[in-house]
């Protein structure tokens, strides 16, 4: 259990307000991380926050709008500010909140999915990136989805956006390799979360979006956790532009 150990290290979360982000901010913490905790929402930062101390560990509340460069380097030096330094970088934050054929897409919709899904790991990644190749160590996790790895009909900007994260994981683990910072993804399934809500919580459209994933469910939110400290942590120390899927077998059955 000791290649899971992350005590000493200080860990930058974003989108940890909820959902999958809360999870693997926590996870981070109970393998013995120190959390900064990044999000628009103040009160989800303090929930998330309480679990965390519940866990003898400390949490940096910095809320901030990481759709915003001048925010994300903000929220970046005060983290760095406050910890120490900074070991281990999710970048979680993202999502989608419609559904909608490519034609009939606004492309005011498509700059803000870019913006939130994409933009803001790259203002991250650009703003931290400095502190960890100094340090000459550091884990950078992109969460992504399964949905930048096939087509995604109807989450045509969603889609193209988590591939974009995949194909910057890829970019900055061969420009970062020989120095000890390791970039890696975690690709998601369908995920159960308040943010989709209405989609697994239907008795029709719940199943029914599952159909073709083998183990027939949708994932838990904190089935994310495992595979997220795993990115982390020494156990995965040889392990860099790699993309690690977590979606109850989706991708593997046509």
């Amino acid at each position: 259990m000791s290649l899971f150990d992350l005590a000493g290290k200080n860990a930058f979360v974003t989108g940890a307000s909820r959902g999958i982000g809360r999870s693997i901010a926590v996870a981070l913490a109970g393998a013995g991380a120190d959390v900064a905790l990044v999000a628009r929402s103040e009160r989800g930062l303090a929930e998330t926050a309480a679990d965390i101390t519940a866990l003898g560990r400390t949490a940096l509340v910095i809320p901030a709008d990481v759709t915003s460069q001048p925010a994300v380097d903000a929220a970046v030096a005060a983290a760095i500010g406050q910890l120490g330094h900074v070991d281990v970088v999710v970048n979680n934050a993202g999502g989608s909140n419609f559904m909608v054929a490519f034609l009939d897409l606004r492309l005011s919709g498509w700059e803000k999915i870019m913006r939130l899904n994409l933009d803001s790991a790259v203002y991250v990644c650009h703003a931290i990136g400095g502190h960890l190749l100094e340090r000459a160590e550091g884990s950078v996790i992109n969460v992504a989805s399964v949905t930048g790895m096939t087509g995604s009909p109807l989450l045509a900007p969603y889609g193209a956006a988590k591939a974009g994260l995949i194909s910057l994981t890829k970019s900055l683990a061969v420009e970062w390799g020989t120095t000890g910072v390791r970039v890696n993804a975690l690709c998601p399934g369908w995920t159960a979360t308040e943010l989709n809500r209405s989609l697994w919580d239907d008795p029709v459209s719940g199943p029914a979006t599952v159909a073709t994933v083998p183990m027939r469910r949708w994932a838990r939110a904190e089935e994310m956790a495992g595979p997220a400290v795993f990115l982390a942590s020494a156990a995965s120390s040889y392990m860099t532009g790699q993309v690690l899927v977590v979606d109850g077998g989706q991708t593997v059955w046509p």
